[in-house]
């Protein structure tokens, strides 16, 4: 899998004839590479409230967000990410958390590792395709595709020590302080 490949995004609603229909279907417009780690972002969909509003035709995904979902929102993304460089191995430690702003739990230890973060948020991932390795406050878990994670507020980075890219599909719900 290339880290070119896109994501084809099919949204639909009930419009005002109370059809089905479908909103959107094709690439998926919002994507974002983040040029320090060689990322690659799709944003799928946002909500901003729960429960969410679902009766305008509008592209929710059409928005400038950071990693965290808004205050009582939901994020959906697909990311693929790289293979680790030693550049990236490089950065100062607080490298990624320090990107996070308000939506970084209060309780957590330092980052061990420049991709080490945590959002106040209840995260769903699956991982699509490749391995990948996450790493926690002292121990690590190695992903491969079909695993499954439900993270609640930790402290994690995402390290890829493999030699191909690793796509995980990503939805995030803002939660209480852990």
């Amino acid at each position: 899998m290339a880290l070119s490949e896109e994501i084809r995004r099919v949204v639909t609603y009930v419009n005002d004839e109370g059809k089905a229909v479908a909103l959107f279907d094709g690439d998926n417009p919002h994507k974002r590479v983040r040029p320090q780690r060689g990322t690659v972002s799709r944003l799928l969909w946002v909500t901003n409230e729960t429960p969410a509003q679902i009766n305008e035709p509008i592209d929710r995904a059409a928005t400038d967000i950071g990693v965290a979902p808004p205050r009582g929102g939901s994020v959906f993304r697909i990311i693929d990410i790289p293979p680790i460089t030693p550049d990236v191995e490089a950065l100062p430690a607080d490298y990624h958390a320090s990107q996070h702003g308000d939506s970084t739990p209060k309780r957590h230890w330092p980052a061990r590792h420049p991709l080490m973060h945590a959002t106040r948020s209840i995260d769903y991932a699956i991982i699509l395709s490749g391995e990948i390795d996450m790493l926690l406050d002292d121990t690590e878990v190695h992903f491969k595709a079909g695993d499954v994670l439900i993270q609640q507020g930790t402290n994690h980075a995402w390290v890829n020590r493999g030699t191909e890219p690793c796509r995980i599909a990503f939805i995030l719900i803002d939660a209480q302080e852990p």
